[in-house]
């Protein structure tokens, strides 16, 4: 006898959902949007629910959190390194660096922390690197955090960049780059397709929907 598994996601569109809407929901019913919305590559609904789970009750997130690796593990995770060498990168770490550049065509590929992503009007935007201020993103300063600032001059000359989903689960008063509690890896048929600007001293990766693509590398 097949076991009927409840697929919230199904019972509205994707312009459906709002930030309001999913926060009403359990962090169970919204993990499983979040993994539904993922599959079909609706990439604004991913980040409407990794926002509404970061402002979950601690204890809600972690009531939830056995339920959530059995779906991690449905995306076929791999190591961030192994992801970017599906995407033919090469980076110069495999332990640090959160960026490569193609070498077939220039294109500059980079590592995004699936939680992190903005939503807002329809689009999503993330902070790629900020100046170290008063010790506020010392990561900025490391050699790896010194890489990202160039892969990001780099993209926006281009005009463009490809971006990997890592998922994991942040550590309070760490940027997820440089630490994290736990990092369950990055799906590698999942490629989002992004521009990068300069606002300012930062650089951010900006998208719209229907942004996310199964792509192979050029």
């Amino acid at each position: 006898m097949k076991t009927l598994v409840r697929d919230p996601f199904k019972r509205a569109g994707a312009e459906d959902w709002t930030l309001e809407r999913i926060t009403q929901r359990s962090v169970a019913d919204i993990k499983q949007l979040r993994e539904n919305a993922q599959r079909l590559n609706e990439d604004t609904v991913v980040a409407l629910c990794s926002e509404a789970l970061n402002s979950a009750p601690p204890r809600a997130r972690a009531r939830a959190g056995s339920k959530a690796r059995p779906n991690t593990k449905a995306r076929r995770l791999i190591p961030r390194s192994s992801a970017f060498e599906t995407r033919g990168v090469w980076v110069e770490d495999r332990r640090a660096s959160w960026g490569g550049v193609r070498k077939s065509d220039g294109e500059v590929v980079l590592a995004l922390w699936a939680d992190a992503i903005e939503s807002a009007n329809g689009g999503c935007s993330y902070l790629l690197w900020a100046p170290n201020v008063k010790g506020s993103r010392p990561w900025s300063d490391t050699p790896a955090g010194k890489e990202r600032l160039e892969h990001c001059r780099r993209a926006a000359e281009r005009g463009r960049a490809e971006g990997l989903l890592v998922y994991g689960e942040r550590l309070a008063g760490h940027q997820p780059e440089e630490k994290a509690y736990a990092v369950h890896g990055v799906d590698p048929e999942t490629v989002v397709i992004l521009r990068v600007e300069a606002r300012g001293a930062e650089y951010w990766a900006v998208w719209g929907r229907k942004a996310v693509a199964s792509a192979q590398p050029g």
